[in-house]
């Protein structure tokens, strides 16, 4: 619990856009999906099931693109020209 606390604690910003991020999108995928199915129970199930997993992967993506932009220049500039090489 206490690795958990200290996750939150200092990605406390990530996590907040994570969880605003998530009530738009929910809100969002609900009326889109009950304009499809004109089912209030089936645009419930489809708004949270996907805006959920869209919220796990936006966390992740967010700590993947802190890292790169945490990497000094020096050596960022041989892995993209290594990579631009065929």
């Amino acid at each position: 619990m206490a690795r958990l606390r200290r996750i939150a604690h200092t990605h406390r910003l990530a996590l907040m856009k994570t969880a605003t991020y998530y009530v738009m999108h929910v809100t969002v995928a609900m009326a889109v999906a009950y304009a499809v199915t004109g089912s209030w129970l089936a645009a419930l199930t489809l708004s949270l099931l996907e805006p959920t997993v869209q919220a796990v992967a936006y966390f992740f993506h967010e700590r993947a693109w802190a890292r790169v932009a945490q990497r000094p220049a020096a050596e960022a500039r041989p892995a993209a020209l290594a990579a631009a090489q065929p």
